[in-house]
């Protein structure tokens, strides 16, 4: 979930914690949160946090996240072609 989580962001720029709930809606909050602070300890991603009631709070790359902007695309590459059945040549 985390490699998804990662995707959502490279695919749509800065995301709300709820844009990411509504994404992947099988995974707890408790999950989500806990993955999404992992990314933020590591480096990859800056969480934005608006004084508002309720909070605002978002997510997106730090300069360290979008180094991984050539590799998500090679995933999300891969992926396609096994998604892709071969054609059978004639």
């Amino acid at each position: 979930c985390t490699t998804y989580i990662l995707w959502l962001i490279h695919q749509n720029g800065p995301m709300r914690f709820g844009q990411i709930k509504k994404q992947m809606p099988a995974i707890s909050a408790k999950v989500l949160t806990d993955r999404l602070r992992m990314l933020e300890d590591a480096g990859i991603l800056n969480r934005h946090a608006e004084a508002t009631i309720p909070p605002r709070v978002s997510y997106s790359f730090t300069k360290r996240g979008h180094e991984l902007n050539d590799l998500l695309d090679q995933i999300n590459e891969l992926a396609i072609s096994w998604a892709t059945p071969e054609r059978k040549k004639a």
